[in-house]
């Protein structure tokens, strides 16, 4: 038997998947879609940190594109990343030598 918070869960997965489809998303989508709470994504925009469109100076929105690429940034390297980056300078300064 499901609970209510498991269709909640059902209802919530089935709203991310539809918002990848959008291109244009609003204040509470973006909200969804990125997971950030609603707080901290108006401290994000009235920053001026992520960018957004507030066509004709009320409701704000987001081309999901250009937000997907604001979360994206910045990636970390991982170990194993490092590691073959090490080996490959070694490598190159061994044969340089």
């Amino acid at each position: 038997m499901e609970t209510l918070s498991d269709f909640q869960s059902q209802l919530n997965r089935i709203e991310a998947a539809a918002l990848g489809q959008k291109n244009v998303l609003s204040f509470n989508e973006a909200c969804l879609y990125s997971g950030m709470s609603k707080s901290h994504l108006y401290k994000l925009t009235s920053g001026r940190v992520v960018p957004f469109y507030k066509p004709a100076n009320k409701l704000i929105y987001f081309e999901r594109v250009e937000l997907e690429k604001w979360l994206l940034q910045n990636r970390v390297t991982t170990n194993a990343e490092i590691e073959q980056q090490a080996a490959n300078y070694f490598k190159e300064r061994g044969a340089a030598l």
